[in-house]
């Protein structure tokens, strides 16, 4: 082989090498991202089917032992943000996807802390493996969750009488959809989409576990939450099922707690059932899988 041949090869493998070494190590796929953290259901709801919402979490003492809030979206899509007092906001809902959305979450709010106040985050590209929302959260405390009828946290404290910033406000404000908790039912959503009714139910339980037991609800006849408000389908978000049931017309938040409460109560029943399926659910688990809807975790 000729020394011109050899130096090329040489200078080909020192490329490859130099290729490896700058490519960043990836993140492990994590089906069930935010498992461990209390509220993971409203989390998930929050990334997921709640387009205005923040969650107050406090660190561990190794990250500060402050407080930040994690929102489900922030201008622009940005990941995050400080505001001129110096208080944290992280998005839940942006374009970065490495396949552990905790990790992600946790990346941007470990850097927006070192944002100069008023500075939003906008990283390039996504993060390595770190630290994730399991570690630098204090999961003693679980995150105070708030539904918002506006987008009024992305507001710094320095705009608040900026009439600008309270027009932008109010003209994102009619991109929200109507979104309630329902009283007394736990990670549950009433909201309001082209004129109909919806409730969404973030469930915490194993995914195949929930859709066994919800088949048998089905099965029985039993899976609509009162006459005429039926069970229509279930997405599937960051390890957790989704049901959704569309609702008489004109039903209010309000009006769903008695309702809910005694689905729950079925579905704990369904969901102590040890025995296999009969062939009647297995059939009403497979039309209940058909119509799922996967979204991104």
């Amino acid at each position: 082989m000729s020394k011109k041949k050899r130096a090329a090869r040489q200078a080909a493998f020192e490329a490859r090498q130099a290729a490896k070494a700058s490519k960043k190590a990836e993140i492990p796929f994590v089906s069930r991202p935010f498992e461990g953290i209390p509220g993971e259901e409203d989390l998930v709801a929050m990334m997921q089917v709640i387009p205005a919402a923040t969650a107050t979490v406090t660190l561990t003492k190794e990250y500060g032992g402050g407080q930040a809030q994690i929102v489900t979206m922030l201008p622009d899509l940005a990941q995050g943000m400080k505001h001129s007092d110096g208080s944290l906001l992280v998005a839940l809902q942006t374009t970065m996807h490495s396949g552990d959305a905790s990790r992600d979450v946790a990346a941007a709010l470990l850097a927006t802390m070192e944002l100069e106040p008023g500075q939003a985050l906008a990283l390039d590209g996504l993060p390595e493996p770190g630290p994730r929302l399991q570690d630098i959260l204090d999961l003693s405390k679980a995150p105070e969750v708030s539904v918002r009828e506006t987008f009024d946290f992305w507001l710094d404290p320095e705009q608040a009488d900026d009439p600008q910033a309270l027009e932008a406000l109010e003209n994102a404000k009619e991109e929200i959809v109507a979104t309630v908790p329902v009283e007394g039912v736990e990670h549950a959503y009433w909201c309001r989409m082209g004129g109909k009714e919806f409730v969404r139910w973030s469930r915490g339980e194993d995914e195949d576990d929930f859709f066994s037991a919800l088949a048998r609800v089905h099965a029985a006849g039993e899976s609509d939450l009162e006459p005429g408000a039926r069970f229509i389908g279930a997405f599937r978000a960051c390890g957790l099922a989704i049901p959704v049931w569309q609702l008489n017309p004109g039903t209010e938040a309000g009006e769903l707690t008695k309702p809910m409460t005694e689905m729950a109560k079925r579905l704990s029943v369904a969901l102590a059932v040890k025995e296999p399926l009969t062939s009647a659910e297995r059939g009403a688990k497979a039309g209940i899988i058909s119509r799922q809807v996967n979204l991104r975790s």
